[in-house]
């Protein structure tokens, strides 16, 4: 069903250098009551495409002509905050998975997926979550864990300056609950919640919520997951 006021994160582009693929997500996506407002077949049409229309989630594919999926990422991150990228490729080498998600990518997605799935993993990211396929998550936090001991300027007692409820808010996001999930849990409304979420971002110096969730596991704040 689809409204003439689509919700918030629902708008979507998708970027894929293969038009049949890229019919077919749209077909479903469309079906499932999404918006699709743009689709790209390379990296300038991409950028200009999504400066012009300022989708909510960008569906993006890494191996597309340049610049590549990880370099769109990373300018559609910088220049549109709010905007949220969620890669779907063919590849699921570590160095992929990697680049695009430093990039500034909420999530990764490997097209073997079967379409529920990655329509699933859509409306996740537009909710908020940061989606992998099973397997490559682990592989991410290893990375922020690695990267998380070489820096400089260490805040163990940074948890402290989080009010109890900012803490109730982080240990949810952190077991992958959505923010609509969290509202209705905590009795709160959805943007209490996106502001919870931003005030424990800014007071822990971290940047999205696979940081939260690796903040949240060496802190002992949740149990890690097989």
């Amino acid at each position: 069903m689809t409204t003439s006021h689509p919700a918030a994160g629902r708008r979507v582009m998708l970027v894929d250098d293969h038009p049949l693929w890229i019919d077919a997500l749209s077909e479903g996506l469309t079906a499932e009551g999404f918006d699709v407002v743009a689709v790209a077949h390379n990296g300038a049409e991409c950028l200009r495409r999504a400066r012009a229309t300022r989708p909510d989630v960008v569906v993006m594919d890494l191996r597309i002509p340049e610049p590549d999926g990880a370099a769109c990422t990373q300018i559609l991150t910088s220049e549109f905050p709010q905007m949220q990228v969620l890669v779907i490729s063919a590849s699921g080498e570590s160095e992929d998975v990697l680049r695009a998600t430093k990039a500034g990518a909420r999530g990764y997605l490997v097209k073997s997926a079967t379409r529920a799935e990655l329509i699933d993993g859509v409306r996740r990211t537009a909710e908020g979550d940061a989606v992998f396929t099973p397997g490559l998550a682990g592989l991410v936090l290893g990375e922020f864990r690695r990267m998380a001991t070489r820096r400089d300027e260490p805040e163990p007692e940074s948890s402290s300056r989080l009010t109890a409820r900012e803490t109730e808010v982080l240990r949810r996001v952190a077991q992958g609950m959505a923010y609509r999930e969290i509202a209705e849990e905590l009795v709160l409304s959805h943007r209490t919640v996106q502001n919870h979420v931003q005030n424990v971002l800014r007071k822990l110096h971290l940047h999205n919520r696979v940081e939260l969730t690796l903040y949240a596991l060496e802190n002992g704040l949740v149990e890690a997951q097989e």
